[in-house]
């Protein structure tokens, strides 16, 4: 059985994205080499990537760009490869390299390809399938990026949660640039 986990960055206020729905907050520039090789050790895993339409559309349009490529080639060459799933009832078609649409009922198809074979499943981004796939309890592990920055408003992944999702924390690590991964599993 495939594990399904969530990597997001998140700020200090516990937002994903900010009020205009921009993720940019999460380019930590502050240099540290310690960050860049966790990047780096992260982007080389295997495994499918899931998006909702909105996060999709975001990361087709960069990372097969020559400037994501240049910048960040590691990382570039995973997005690039690895297969993509795109829960979407209004895109009609994904030109993005090794991409599947699925419209179907979300947790639904999320359990079947959770049955078959593969390297795992990854959401970044988002929020709308994170939110309906914890209410389901599908997701094994999230991954949560908190960068150092107050945004004071935006969304969190979490929105239309109805009941409790207790978690239990199985890691941490803190990096020179200021990030924190905790890594947390539900707890049955």
């Amino acid at each position: 059985m495939q594990r399904l986990i969530v990597f997001n960055n998140m700020s200090l206020d516990g937002y994903f994205v900010d009020a205009h729905s921009d993720m940019r907050f999460a380019q930590n520039d502050r240099k540290d080499p310690g960050w860049d090789a966790f990047v780096a050790g992260n982007a080389s895993g295997g495994g499918t990537f899931v998006f909702g339409r909105i996060t999709y559309e975001m990361m087709a349009s960069f990372w097969p760009t020559p400037a994501a490529i240049q910048s960040m080639p590691h990382v570039a060459a995973t997005m690039n490869k690895n297969p993509k799933v795109v829960f979407s009832r209004t895109l009609r078609k994904a030109d993005w390299n090794n991409t599947k649409i699925l419209k179907g009922d979300l947790p639904e198809e999320i359990r079947k390809l959770k049955a078959g074979s593969g390297n795992g499943m990854v959401i970044f981004g988002s929020g709308s399938l994170v939110s309906q796939l914890s209410q389901a309890r599908l997701i094994d592990e999230y991954q949560i990026i908190v960068v150092p920055i107050v945004l004071g408003n935006g969304r969190t992944m979490f929105e239309g949660i109805t009941e409790n999702l207790p978690l239990e924390l199985v890691g941490s690590r803190a990096f020179e640039n200021g990030n924190v991964l905790l890594r947390y599993i539900p707890v049955a």
